[in-house]
Order: structure tokens, then sequence, then C-alpha cells
């Protein structure tokens, strides 16, 4: 295990580096004696790696650069649903190098564990085949995770389960099992849309409406994991919800939008009929569209006025639709809020649903971070 001050050099460099050691020291308050004595043992088991010199550009004095190794490992990251599975094999900041999915045969444990390995097994050999080293993997999905443990996940009608012990038999790597909106957060704090922001809120928009926080550089965990916003009223006339509520955050949802506007175009559309309308313009669709804008940017200045956070990251498969109204979500945002209160800083992800995956690589990256050993010999 990592002391902290161990823990906090490994995470500046892979959230900031390549990195001078100057600017290293000053970002941990360290004296270059301290900082060269912490370094060391990273580069004698290969975690780290140093650069040739390079120039400051600020004042032309050689620098030496300080990066994780490229060969430290891969990071494996799935997100499950009800039906699929959806992974990446990434590098060590969580940067996406190859990507697949594939159907659950079955939702029992031990079936998901099994089509979890052989997706990972078969990403792993398309990427780098042998020479590829796998470290850790994670998985996400939508419920209660506690310590690992899956203790409630609806979609796949899991209650009690103990996914990473199974799973890790079968890949032969530890694996970390998280909450998907958390494991989101986390993705963007360390590498995404947040990087070295110290609080900041994520939305996440897609088959349901998820809530991340981070405060003081840490990601805040609720007893259900992360926090529920899908049903805060936000549009008086809106569309009914599932369980009755008028007009709450449901009605942002890819299954909400689909059902207005297959009621009122008359006819079925998918999402990519949806998302080719409202870019076209067609009346029908902007008209939802404009009022879902409407609605994120009035939840978008609550969740910013209720956690004093005024960075908010918007993620999940429901980005391209932000984006067709993104001016009038903006507007929407901008008069919500206080004149006075600071204003409020909005970055979108766009990547879509491989961010869910990703998320889970990123677990899996800070999980092997903490189980770094330097107590043992460096290989020769």
């Amino acid at each position: 295990m990592l002391t902290a001050s161990e823990s906090a050099l490994a995470r500046a460099v892979l959230v900031h580096g390549p990195i001078a050691r100057s600017a290293l020291a000053a970002r941990l308050a360290l004296s270059p004696a301290s900082l060269t004595r912490l370094v060391k043992p990273f580069l004698d088991h290969g975690v780290f790696v140093e650069y040739p010199h390079v120039t400051d550009g600020l004042v032309g004095r050689p620098v030496t650069p300080l990066d994780v190794a490229p060969g430290w490992g891969r990071f494996g990251g799935v997100k499950l649903t009800g039906d699929r599975a959806h992974a990446v094999v990434t590098d060590a900041r969580a940067e996406v190098l190859a990507d697949s999915e594939r159907a659950l045969h079955g939702t029992d444990p031990e079936s998901v564990s099994r089509t979890v390995a052989e997706l990972i097994g078969d990403l792993v050999s398309s990427e780098g085949g042998q020479s590829t080293v796998l470290r850790a993997v994670g998985v996400s999905l939508g419920g209660t995770v506690r310590a690992g443990r899956v203790e409630f996940a609806p979609f796949l009608g899991w209650e009690g389960v103990d996914l990473a012990a199974p799973l890790q038999a079968d890949i032969g790597v530890p694996v970390t099992v998280e909450n998907d909106v958390i494991a989101l957060t986390e993705a963007e704090h360390w590498f995404g849309r947040a990087r070295g922001i110290q609080g900041f809120s994520l939305i996440t928009i897609g088959a349901g409406v998820g809530h991340g926080l981070v405060i003081d550089d840490r990601v805040v965990r609720t007893a259900a994991g992360a926090d529920h916003i899908g049903h805060v009223p936000l549009a008086p006339s809106g569309p009914v919800c599932a369980r009755g509520h008028r007009g709450c955050a449901q009605m942002l949802t890819t299954a909400s939008i689909l059902a207005e506007c297959t009621r009122d175009l008359g006819r079925p559309v998918t999402p990519e009929d949806v998302l080719s309308l409202a870019r076209r313009g067609d009346r029908t669709v902007a008209a939802i569209v404009a009022r879902n804008a409407v609605a994120l940017g009035r939840l978008i200045a609550l969740v910013a006025g209720l956690t004093q956070q005024s960075v908010v990251v918007l993620a999940g498969e429901g980005m391209d639709l932000v984006a067709v109204a993104e001016e009038r979500l903006r507007e929407t945002i901008a008069q919500a809020r206080e004149p006075r209160a600071d204003p409020i800083e909005v970055h979108i992800d766009d990547s879509g649903f491989p961010a869910w995956a990703r998320g889970a690589a990123a677990v899996a990256v800070q999980a092997a971070v903490d189980g770094i050993d330097l107590t043992a010999s460096p290989a020769p």
C-alpha cells in the first residue's frame, strides 16, 4: 500500500503528466530532495519513466518530465446494462484503445462473468496480443454497490451479488465493481472534462438521469452509491413518468423523448430519427427538444445552487440532442441563476455511451494505483 504522499505523487503524475519535476514539487509542496526520494521507487519498479531533458518554454531552462511508463499496463472497463456488456481497453489515463460490445447470454452472475471475461480477452488480444499486460478491470452498472458487492441492480435483477470474485477468477487480474454514475464521475474527475477541478457536479442523461458530486477533490458517495435526481420536478406541463410525476427529470431520458416524438409525429421513431429531425429543424421534434433544454437548464441551475459547485459536467448518450439546443440550454441556466452568483461553467462530454465503459476503466486505474507495492524487490 502507498503512503499518503506516495499516493498523491502517483495521482499527480497520472493526471498531469508528463510533468516537470519542478512543477510536480510545486504542486505537491515538496522540496526537490523530498520529491527525488519519493520518485525513485516508482522509477525502480517501472511505474514511472523519465524522459530526456527538454527546454522549459518560459525561461529556457532544461527540465526532466516524469510520466507513467507506457509499459505499466492496460486496463479493462465494462458497462453492464440489462442485456449487453459494453467494454473498452484503455491505457493508464483511461484513453480508449479498443472497444466492443456483446449481448448477455443470461443475467445470472456466472453467465455475465463468462461473457465479460471473453469480451475483455478478445479486446486485449486485438489491441496488443501477448505483449499487452492487462493490469486490472473495472465493471460499472446501475444500482447500489458497496465495497465491490452489488447490493441491488434492477436492470439485471440482482440482489446481494459478488461479481468481482468470479470475474477475477475468470480473468486473472484484480476486478473493481462500482456504481456507473460514481465510476463516470471518477473518470471525469481524474481524466476528463473536470480534470484538476476540486469541486463539480456531473449530470448524466440517457436511459436515466444521474447525478455525481465532487467536493474538496473527493467523490461523494451516498447510501445508494450516487444521488438520485431522476424525479425532480422541472416542467408543470411536461409528460407523466411511470410513477405518476408530471414533468419530472425523467422527461429528459431517451425513452421519454422517443415516446413523446412517436405520439406527436404519429409514427414510431428511433433515436437516430429524432436526432436527424431535430438537426433539420422539424417543428414537432424541435419543440420537444427545446422544452427539454429548458428543463435541463433548470435542473443544472438547481443542482449548482444546492451543491454550491459552479462547474457542471454533462455526459451520457443523450448529449447529441443537448448539442442541438445548447444555446437555449445556456440561456435558461443564466435566467435561472441569481445574477450576482458565480456563473455556471458547463462542460459537455460528447463521447456518448462509451464514456460509461471508460468510467469503469478509470476506477480500475485508481484501484491499481492504490495497490502499487513499492516494498517488493524491483524486477530486474
